[in-house]
């Protein structure tokens, strides 16, 4: 079986509290991107032993036993039999872009897993399970537009406020850990919340939608900030940077035609 994991970009992301757990509580929307890595499973000879991964594409920085999608794969068999799997993973979603690559495979694994082999895992059950692998991987059991909340895990849907709209994603290449972009935010609790905001116009949210990690990133790497004012110049209705970083969109009404600065970063655009 072969399925393709999608991305996310966050519209807006805002850091709420410090929580007593050591996790921070956010509000974001998590929107889908079609932007995807391809991954496919296979099971295995009954002589093998052990789930075996290979990778190709983006380099995951990873050896295989680390990678989420066998993590993923581990937490299923605590409560699950099924047999061994063969797994080939294609990255072409760039690692620690703050578009939610690891995440989405880790899912849509445990998705293509129960689905193959006639688990029968309620969604509910399924996101439970993710959320033990990354806090934003409940958002990739259904992929459909949501506000989220506490670690991102408390989700409402949402309207698909891009629909009709040209998307242009871009990625610098520059790393942002995310545990020194929440050591370098301070906490606060918005006045109106991104669920409203959203239903402003779209020639709106310049001024009304913010990601808290935006300052620092673009205060550690003034490419990022390079890149989304590049984008407003190019007639971008409305750009913020996604998650942690460090990767940038722009949303616009027709397809742009970007300065040669702008597209040699560009991993993604097309119609939402």
């Amino acid at each position: 079986m072969i399925v393709f994991p999608i991305a996310k970009i966050n519209l807006g992301l805002h850091i709420t509290e410090k929580r007593s757990d050591g996790y921070h509580n956010i509000e974001t929307i998590f929107y889908p991107v079609m932007l995807c890595d391809a991954l496919e499973l296979v099971v295995a000879d009954t002589k093998q032993r052990g789930d075996h991964l290979t990778c190709t594409g983006i380099n995951t920085g990873s050896d295989p036993e680390n990678n989420l999608v066998i993590k993923a794969t581990n937490r299923l068999r605590e409560k699950y039999f099924f047999p061994f799997l063969n797994i080939h993973l294609h990255k072409a979603i760039p690692i620690g872009a703050g578009l939610g690559g690891g995440s989405s495979d880790s899912a849509c694994l445990m998705r293509a897993i129960n689905k193959v082999l006639h688990l029968d895992i309620s969604k509910e059950e399924l996101k439970k399970i993710s959320l033990e692998i990354g806090s934003d991987c409940p958002f990739f059991i259904d992929g459909v537009p949501v506000l989220a909340i506490g670690r991102g895990e408390k989700m409402t849907p949402v309207n698909p406020c891009l629909t009709g709209f040209y998307l242009v994603l871009l990625n610098p290449g520059v790393g942002i850990s995310t545990k020194e972009a929440y050591q370098n935010c301070s906490p606060r609790k918005p006045d109106t919340s991104l669920e409203q905001l959203i239903k402003r116009p779209i020639t709106e949210w310049k001024d009304l939608i913010k990601n808290d990690f935006e300052d620092f990133a673009t205060r550690k790497h003034p490419l990022i900030a390079d890149i989304k004012e590049g984008l407003y110049k190019a007639g971008a209705l409305f750009s913020l940077m996604s998650g942690s970083g460090s990767s940038v969109y722009g949303v616009f009404r027709e397809k742009p035609d970007l300065p040669e600065m702008l597209k040699k970063y560009v991993i993604f655009e097309g119609w939402i």
